[in-house]
């Protein structure tokens, strides 16, 4: 049980003491500026739109949007867990947030409505997803790049379909991302005992589907790091019109092929007393192939030894540098939005014990993402226009203000010495809101 009041190290002669009883205070009323910007856009009504509601409609008190709109907030502004919304359900910024004036769903409520998602509503977010990266370009891109990568969700219970992995060496779930540029248009929850490749080539064939009914000819590539090199999707790609930029793993006659270059780039280091990077190509074929392809070597030796990298890639009439520098290495890039995925979003929360429970906890991230996207782009120019999800979680989103409301009005008192007035205040005229 709680104390009535705490105390806290005197202020020379002043007592300085504390109670929860400051009234109706929230933490949180950066989240109105996520309200304005889901219902300008539109994002939680589209997917509310997609789900079926299976629950006996007399004893329905919460709908469909309350309780997306309800996760998603909450994982945009930091709370990851289901028990947090016993007391965040009480919230009156939260309440408003959802266009609410009653109590918003339990705990309980919630896990029920996530334990009924199933396949289809996977597939119809993920729809949503695509429809959002079409509509989000005025016009057909000449090219876009489809970044692919796994990684890994570490588990602690009995989920369904966790297995060990021997190089993340734990139990593990292994999720495949795929991103265009800022866009997210994949989050897909994989067990961990495949190949890690697995299923992208048919994700990669729907994706190409799909953006040619709108884009026809815009060149589509597909980048990814070496775990994702494999034959039978390269010729694939090569069949469909789809360019490939692919790193592929180090073996001896890959090394053989660079040995001598590589003692080229030795000797003039040596000599020169300067370090040298050379990029050089030539043909390859795996003893599985039927063809050789065009590989793209970098030659590059260091404190620690040759440091060979290697990449297949379709669009060998690129300059080597350009190719190997600006288009290849920007896929780490997507690295950085996974972390914002597993680690401020919180995808990383699968503990329950329903796989689609689970792919479904990844999803909301990804829609928790978008609108974090929507609010960067309001940001223009500003100091914030790069800064990551947590950061733009604490300094827009976690606004501290006292709150009022009766019959005719909702006043938030924000709290005086904020030091982003200006920026917040901006972003609010932006969104044409008065």
């Amino acid at each position: 049980m709680l104390p009535e009041s705490f105390t806290f190290t005197p202020l020379q002669r002043r007592i300085v003491e504390a109670s929860f009883s400051g009234g109706d205070i929230t933490s949180d009323a950066g989240i109105l500026l996520l309200r304005e910007i889901d219902q300008q856009h539109g994002l939680t009504q589209q997917l509310a739109d997609h789900l079926i509601d299976s629950r006996q409609e007399a004893k329905v008190k919460h709908e469909v949007i309350d309780l997306l709109r309800q996760r998603i907030y909450s994982l945009a502004c930091g709370y990851e867990d289901l028990n947090d919304h016993d007391d965040l359900r009480h919230d009156l910024a939260m309440q408003t947030a959802l266009n609410r004036a009653t109590p918003l769903a339990s705990r309980a409520t919630l896990g029920r409505f996530e334990q009924q998602m199933d396949r289809k509503a996977v597939i119809d977010a993920h729809r949503v997803l695509w429809n959002r990266f079409i509509s989000a370009h005025h016009k057909a891109p000449k090219r876009i790049i489809l970044d692919f990568d796994a990684t890994d969700i570490a588990v602690h219970g009995k989920q369904e379909k966790r297995f060990f992995h021997g190089y993340y060496d734990h139990y593990c779930f292994l999720p495949l991302y795929v991103f265009c540029g800022r866009h997210l248009l994949v989050s897909y929850l994989r067990p961990s005992n495949i190949d890690g490749a697995k299923h992208s080539w048919a994700i990669l064939s729907l994706l190409v589907k799909f953006i040619r009914q709108y884009w026809p000819k815009t060149q589509i590539i597909m980048r990814a790091d070496s775990g994702f090199c494999r034959h039978k999707m390269l010729t694939w790609m090569e069949c469909h019109d789809v360019d490939y930029i692919i790193g592929i793993a180090k073996n001896s006659r890959l090394l053989e092929e660079v040995a001598y270059g590589l003692d080229i780039v030795k000797q003039y280091q040596e000599l020169a007393q300067e370090k040298k990077v050379v990029f050089t190509r030539f043909l390859y074929s795996a003893h599985s192939w039927r063809t050789s392809r065009v590989i793209l070597a970098k030659l590059e030796v260091t404190e620690k030894g040759p440091n060979s990298r290697f990449i297949i890639s379709s669009l060998w009439q690129e300059d080597k540098r350009f190719l190997y520098r600006n288009l290849y290495c920007a896929r780490g890039e997507m690295e950085n939005r996974i972390k914002d995925q597993q680690l401020d979003l919180f995808a990383g929360r699968t503990s329950s014990p329903r796989w689609w429970t689970n792919q479904w906890r990844m999803l909301l991230s990804a829609f928790a993402w978008v609108l974090f996207e929507y609010l960067r782009k309001l940001l223009g120019r500003t100091e914030l226009a790069r800064a990551s999800v947590n950061t733009l979680r604490l300094k827009l989103l976690k606004l501290g203000a006292v709150i009022t409301r009766n019959t005719r009005r909702i006043r938030l008192m924000l709290y005086e010495a904020y030091p982003y007035k200006e920026l917040f205040a901006g972003i609010l005229n932006r969104l044409n809101f008065t």
